[in-house]
């Protein structure tokens, strides 16, 4: 793939996020890009307001599913989409406005500079971040290094991510993957095992105080972890080839030095 046959676009997995998801289109209209919303079984009002902005946004395209099912299944839904447009990478942002949109640009500049690479936020952190969730996040990076044998994901669940649409297509449909919170995490690990180059740069995040969060600090922290636990199984299974990989990656840097 080179530069010229890149087709960017963005995906927002919706799900009773009106207000925020409404802003969030706007500040992306901007690069005249696609826009896949996917509403993920939002209540009536959001709704409503997702059809007048999708009908308002030249490129925006609404993905409605019938019921919830997940942040997982939204991307994914959005993923199916993209690449039914004929899209080859696309900007995966919450709904919330937590990703600053600002760096929604550059992200996609350095996507399509390297097109087979996964372009990866990493999260800098305001005053308004609770310290369970930089304290999680510590932990899931921790076990991400575990089952990558790796030191190559700097972070694990920032949703602000470039996807190249293809392979990130393949996994979503050629191995089981969780549906929910552990959709982002479990995608990256699978994604890197495919050997699929992984660059990450900053992205500022936030947490507003009158934002709506659907993560369920000991509910979904849970489901992460029997993710982490199957992705572990997986691991041992790929033990030789990931130690292929990681020894074939050290005599390159010794023979390069």
């Amino acid at each position: 793939m080179n530069g010229n046959s890149v087709r960017q676009g963005f995906l927002i997995p919706v799900y009773n996020h009106g207000k925020t998801a409404v802003s969030v289109v706007q500040k992306l209209a901007r690069y005249g890009l696609p826009v896949i919303l996917v509403d993920d079984g939002s209540d009536a009002e959001t709704k409503n307001r997702l059809a007048k902005i999708a009908a308002d946004t030249p490129g925006a395209i609404l993905v409605s599913r019938g019921k919830n099912g997940g942040k997982g299944a939204a991307v994914i839904a959005g993923i199916d989409k993209a690449r039914e447009e004929g899209l080859t990478h696309v900007l995966q942002i919450d709904a919330d406005s937590q990703h600053d949109a600002e760096r929604a640009g550059f992200f996609l500049e350095e996507s399509a500079a390297h097109p087979e690479a996964l372009i990866c936020g990493l999260p800098e952190f305001d005053s308004s971040a609770p310290l369970s969730r930089k304290n999680g996040r510590k932990i899931a990076n921790t076990w991400a290094k575990i089952v990558t044998l790796s030191s190559e994901i700097q972070d694990i669940l920032c949703g602000f991510r470039v996807y190249p649409v293809e392979p990130a297509w393949r996994v979503c449909h050629h191995a089981f993957i969780d549906k929910r919170m552990g959709f982002d995490p479990e995608i990256l690990v699978r994604l890197c095992w495919k050997h699929v180059p992984l660059l990450f740069y900053p992205v500022r995040v936030s947490y507003p105080q009158d934002g709506v969060s659907h993560f369920r600090p000991v509910r979904d922290n849970i489901r992460i972890s029997l993710v982490f636990t199957r992705l572990c199984a997986g691991m041992l299974v790929r033990l030789p080839v990931l130690l292929a990989a990681k020894l074939r990656i050290r005599r390159g840097r010794a023979a390069a030095g």
